[in-house]
């Protein structure tokens, strides 16, 4: 039994089948975001309460570069992922919308690429 109307399917309205993962990749990256969140209090404490090297030593260890570069990767997916949605959802006229996703999606790439660059040039200082 078909539920959509002819003109429906000629048009092709309907679900384009990607709110799923969208959704799904939402909640990955925030669960994620829990334990990596407690690398980024060390880092912060320590930026702001320790001497330099002792940071930079710390940043050094693998787990922690990798942890701090997953957190920025994390943030900034999970920032541009959720602005879309209120994007898609308030603004009406579909140029303003796509034009804003662009914006937000290649702001938010551009600060984490800023963020990488930051890290890994603090890790060639040392």
């Amino acid at each position: 039994m078909e539920y959509r109307s002819p003109l429906a399917n000629v048009k092709g309205l309907g679900s384009a089948k990607t709110g799923t993962s969208h959704w799904w990749m939402q909640r990955v990256t925030a669960v994620a975001l829990i334990p990596l969140s407690y690398w980024l209090i060390i880092f912060l404490h320590l930026s702001l309460n320790a001497p330099f090297e002792e940071t930079l030593t710390w940043l050094e260890a693998p787990l922690n570069t990798v942890c701090i570069i997953a957190w920025i990767l994390a943030v900034f997916y999970h920032a541009a992922m959720g602005l879309q949605v209120v994007i898609e959802d308030y603004v009406a006229a579909e140029g303003k919308k796509i034009i804003a996703v662009w914006t937000v999606n290649l702001s938010f790439l551009m600060l984490a690429l800023a963020a990488l660059i930051a890290v890994f040039r603090t890790l060639l200082i040392g």
